[in-house]
């Protein structure tokens, strides 16, 4: 009986986790799957390996409805999706494998601090997005005509169907295969990734970039998924009451978007995620024996990365979009 409660209670937390996790990755735009492994890890204490293995369970259940959605009402553009998928399984392959490696090797800690800087590093391009912002017009390249990289979408804003095509494809896919590495390695979609290699590198819509990205995700996930299951990384009592959390608050989080999503919201979460990155390199580094902060001092500097950083989003905040 004992027993039984433990786990009814085990499974309350983990779906808590989900919910918070959910919650926060959606208002922020960045999905839930990178920031349920810091809540778990941070505050439940579960080993990151498998903090990962839900993160990446929780990433594929998410992006499976959305893209189908996504691509079904032509936001998201198939085609350039799929020419671009070669590259980000196999970073994903290559990157679930270095994991392997690293936790074979007592190497966690690397882990740990990687995490942290690409939490933070995604804190930038989060600021900057927009989702009815058009890019500067590109001639196409032979690129765009061989793998046609083109498209229409509607933008919002302007209420208006706008014809768009992709450039600098060979960038895209260099860039994708870095953001599939990293989806392998640290077990998230890393979306961020994904959408530089296709607003920046390629010139496309910031829109297609980010519905695309999504479609994307869940194959890049199910490939790095299926190594961890292979591995042992997935654990499927807390993978699965992850993804229940994460679920329910997908559902949630439709009714609160449309009334949350100002830029006071944002700039308040996006300062609650440089204090996970920044609790994140903290405990990498004192894993590694790198540099070890005594524990009041730990909490102070966190709380100061969180006000620092409050600071410096509402200075600009007219750059952060509604």
């Amino acid at each position: 009986m004992i027993t039984v409660i433990f786990d009814l209670l085990k499974m309350l937390e983990f779906i808590i986790a989900g919910i918070v996790a959910g919650l926060l990755g959606a208002l922020a735009g960045l999905g839930g799957g990178v920031v349920l492994t810091p809540v778990l890890t941070l505050f439940l204490s579960i080993p990151i390996i498998y903090a990962t293995g839900s993160a990446l369970i929780s990433t594929i259940s998410t992006s499976a409805g959305s893209a189908s959605v996504y691509v079904k009402k032509r936001l998201a553009n198939d085609r350039i999706g799929i020419s671009l998928v070669t590259a980000t399984t196999t970073g994903a392959i290559i990157g679930s494998l270095t994991a392997n490696f690293v936790y074979a090797h007592g190497l966690t800690w690397v882990i740990y601090v990687i995490f942290g800087v690409v939490l933070l590093a995604s804190i930038v391009p989060t600021v900057q997005r927009s989702t009815c912002e058009l890019p500067p017009p590109r001639n196409p390249d032979r690129t765009t005509k061989v793998f046609k990289l083109y498209g229409v979408c509607y933008d919002p804003a302007l209420k208006i169907w706008y014809k768009y095509w992709g450039v600098r494809w060979w960038l895209g896919e260099l860039i994708m295969f870095f953001a599939g590495f990293i989806s392998g390695l640290l077990g998230i979609g890393s979306g961020a990734l994904k959408v530089l290699a296709m607003d920046w590198g390629m010139n496309l819509p910031m829109k297609v970039s980010t519905t695309t990205s999504n479609f994307m995700i869940g194959v890049t996930a199910a490939t790095s998924g299926t190594l961890y299951w292979f591995f042992g990384y997935i654990q499927p009592f807390m993978a699965m009451a992850s993804v229940v959390g994460i679920v329910i608050c997908a559902n949630i989080s439709t009714h609160i978007l449309p009334r949350a999503r100002g830029s006071t919201i944002k700039i308040l979460l996006l300062s609650i995620f440089s204090y996970l990155a920044y609790r994140m390199l903290l405990s990498g580094l004192k894993r590694g024996g790198i540099f070890v902060l005594p524990t009041n001092l730990e909490y102070v500097t966190s709380f100061m990365v969180l006000i620092i950083t409050l600071g410096i989003l509402f200075a600009l905040r007219k750059h952060i979009s509604e």
